[in-house]
């Protein structure tokens, strides 16, 4: 089939009605369009142009974050690298967290209160108590807490514009505090790709 194509770009003469190019080229056509579809940042419907922008990056980076992990059995769930290392789980873990911790910051101007310390500092902070504590869970335990976390994430910038995503709380604008978010679950996928590589 592929000669078939290249006779007729060599020979654009050939009734390409009469061969089996066009369909050919019909579905390469529309398989392309689907993928570079897929490939761009829109905002979701009901949101602000820069908020939904930033929903978009934001969505993408957690799906990819999921597939990295998402077929870890225990064993790579609670995976350490070395004794200093966070298990993939743990990290799902500190994203969320993060995540949290940024809700209160950008919508309430404030960090963590005394029962949200409690929930989230472990996961947010990592090391030792993280190692000790977060085990022998399944990976979709970690991705439901991330999974909560995200939805309300969504629910709340449903509420704001555009203008209230460039103010300044303190030194910091909305805008680049959920860029952070961003960023920060960006390098943390990229941790991710590299931890389960060395899984054995």
């Amino acid at each position: 089939m592929t000669s078939k194509i290249h006779d007729y770009i060599q020979n654009p003469k050939i009734d390409i009605r009469k061969t089996q190019v066009l369909p050919v080229l019909l579905i390469l056509l529309l398989s392309t369009s689907t993928l570079f579809s897929q490939i761009e940042i829109k905002a979701p419907k009901g949101y602000s142009n820069d908020i939904g922008n930033m929903i978009s990056m934001l969505d993408n980076l957690k799906g990819r974050v999921e597939r990295i992990v998402r077929n870890l059995d225990q064993e790579g769930t609670d995976f350490l690298l070395d004794d200093n290392a966070n298990s993939p789980g743990a990290i799902i873990y500190h994203l969320a967290a993060t995540e949290a911790y940024y809700q209160v910051y950008t919508f309430e101007g404030r960090t963590f209160n005394v029962e949200e310390k409690k929930k989230w500092e472990t996961a947010l902070s990592l090391g030792d108590e993280a190692r000790a504590e977060f085990k022998d869970k399944p990976i979709s335990y970690y991705m439901d807490i991330f999974d909560d976390v995200r939805k309300k994430t969504k629910e709340l910038l449903k509420t704001k514009d555009d203008k209230w995503f460039a103010e300044t709380n303190d030194s910091m604008s909305n805008h680049w505090a959920w860029f952070h978010v961003m960023e920060h679950q960006a390098n943390h996928m990229g941790q991710l790709a590299m931890i389960t590589k060395r899984i054995k």
